[in-house]
């Protein structure tokens, strides 16, 4: 199973913004962090504002933080928001469907991997917030 990039953002941004709850980071600030494209970052923290997991304040000393507390954003929640779609093979339009179990054993899969993910959230990625400043404040400073 492979996540995508929108995912994947979604997921650093959420974790940034977790080790830093007492203030405002910007977009720029965030990809300079991971060394990602400020561009990417704008679709997804666009997202993730629609959604309620960040709040977004514009103009002069704005920013973004979290909407929620991290023990409320549940990464199963978020994955499947993210992810348009999980279907892993097109057996739709496989001649041998009729007769093949592929397909539940691939959705049989794909439920056993979101139940993982269900049971954590952001709360439990970033336990250790200080750690995580601390990596990004010197990520920030090369």
């Amino acid at each position: 199973m492979k996540l995508t990039l929108f995912t994947d953002y979604s997921m650093r941004v959420l974790l940034y913004l977790a080790a830093r709850p007492d203030r405002l980071s910007s977009i720029a600030e965030v990809a300079q962090a991971y060394g990602i494209s400020q561009n990417h970052l704008m679709k997804v923290v666009n997202d993730l504002a629609r959604s309620g997991y960040i709040e977004s304040l514009r103009g002069r000393g704005g920013g973004i933080r979290l909407g929620r507390k991290p023990a409320d954003i549940n990464l199963g929640e978020l994955v499947r928001h993210t992810e348009g779609g999980f279907d892993l093979v097109d057996c739709g339009s496989c001649v041998v469907a009729p007769a093949c179990r592929l397909t539940g054993v691939l959705q049989e899969a794909l439920c056993a991997f979101l139940s993982v993910l269900d049971r954590y959230s952001l709360a439990d990625l970033a336990a250790e917030p200080g750690q995580l400043e601390r990596i990004f404040g010197a990520v920030g400073t090369r």
